[in-house]
């Protein structure tokens, strides 16, 4: 396991982690959410080539978030009792079923079923990247590249996938899923056997703390209710402040690569560095970025903001989450995450909306965000493993 002790933190079995099993966490962890990262791309096909309504839409990429949260409660029991190489096989399998169907859907209940089916594989899929990345010997950077897997194929999907629709219509987009899938299916077999063989490995483990779980779940939460309420509503503030459409997807565009280079950030120090510190260096970045959209921000103050802002949230993350597996590798911890990520990105939008209604502009929310940011801080801080 790793921890923070310098005797520790050069030797080549705790730093090092096999490349079969890095892959393998990467890959599949970015196609399969790949839908919901691009789905600003996917929605406006939904709309043009189907005619669906704003509700149908949303309530297809509820289907997806539902799911995928879902999968958190057979895996409850498939994690300690399932050979997870076989259970990544198979996820896969329904994963490239579930897409090539949609593909040949033709009407809105059959995609809304395959959608559905697709995300309880994709969700599966995850927890076992989760749980696999909390074995690893350097979670920070598992989970590090885990992040900047995501962002990249969603960048590369959201510039690539209108030229695509324009000539294959949607199904291409499912397709594509599917074959990637198909190309990374090998990678399976990289996976950890499972919860025994990951404690096996880590014998001298700490016996996990229910209340330090509780705090560090709720950390997740309370992170992913902030950064998805403000991300979501984030170029309606550009808008307000006077800047154009084209002038807000710009520096949206760049906080992309932002957001990737505060992954690799997180993979090339998590380790190497204090991670309290980095924690609060990072947490109080991205609190005061929230402060600087206060008021009616020009360019300037605007694009600093944002671009801070999706550095931390990437660069964040998976500090967050390697404190997680220094309190448990047998995937349990990581496996109740999936569950509480989607639902701080259901809960985020919801409250922000209803903030933003209430004050009758974006002061409440951002002050609010940079509260529950420091909430979240205080309470992953308060979660560190003791042996």
């Amino acid at each position: 396991m790793h921890t923070q002790n310098p005797a520790l933190s050069h030797t080549p079995s705790v730093s090092r982690q096999p490349l079969g099993l890095q892959a393998a966490i990467v890959l599949f962890a970015a196609i399969t959410p790949a839908v919901l990262l691009m789905a600003p791309a996917i929605a406006a096909q939904l709309a043009s080539q189907w005619q669906l309504s704003p509700s149908q839409i949303g309530d297809l990429f509820s289907a997806e978030l539902g799911a995928m949260s879902l999968a958190t409660l057979p895996a409850i029991w498939w994690l300690k009792q399932v050979d997870w190489r076989r259970a990544a096989f198979c996820s896969a399998l329904l994963f490239m079923l579930a897409n090539l169907l949609s593909m040949l859907a033709s009407d809105y209940s059959l995609l809304l079923a395959t959608r559905f089916c697709s995300a309880l594989a994709g969700g599966s899929l995850m927890i076992i990247c989760l749980a696999s990345a909390a074995a690893s010997p350097n979670p920070s950077r598992a989970y590090g590249f885990w992040v900047m897997g995501q962002l990249v194929l969603g960048a590369i999907g959201l510039s690539l996938l209108p030229m695509l629709f324009q000539h294959f219509g949607l199904g291409a987009c499912y397709l594509i899923l599917a074959l990637l899938m198909l190309l990374c299916l090998p990678l399976a077999r990289h996976f950890p056997a499972g919860a025994h063989s990951c404690a096996s490995h880590d014998a001298k483990a700490p016996a996990i703390s229910r209340a330090k779980a509780v705090l560090g779940i709720l950390g997740i939460l309370t992170f992913y209710i902030s950064l998805s309420g403000v991300w979501t509503f984030i170029g309606a503030i550009g808008g307000q402040s006077g800047l154009s459409a084209q002038t807000n997807g710009d520096i949206l565009a760049i906080a992309t690569l932002m957001g990737i280079a505060g992954a690799l950030c997180a993979t090339l120090f998590g380790h190497r560095l204090p991670r309290s510190a980095l924690l609060l260096l990072g947490y109080g970045l991205m609190a005061g970025s929230l402060l600087l959209l206060l008021g009616q921000p020009q360019l300037a103050r605007f694009a600093l903001a944002a671009l801070v802002f999706k550095f931390t949230w990437t660069f964040i993350l998976p500090l967050i989450l390697a404190r997680m597996a220094e309190m448990d590798r047998s995937g349990r911890l990581m496996n109740a995450s999936n569950l509480v990520i989607s639902a701080g990105l259901a809960i985020g939008p919801t409250l922000a909306g209803r903030l933003i209604e209430s004050s009758g502009g974006f002061q409440g929310l951002l002050l609010a965000g940079s509260l529950i940011t420091l909430v979240s801080l205080a309470l992953v801080l308060s979660c560190r493993a003791t042996r």
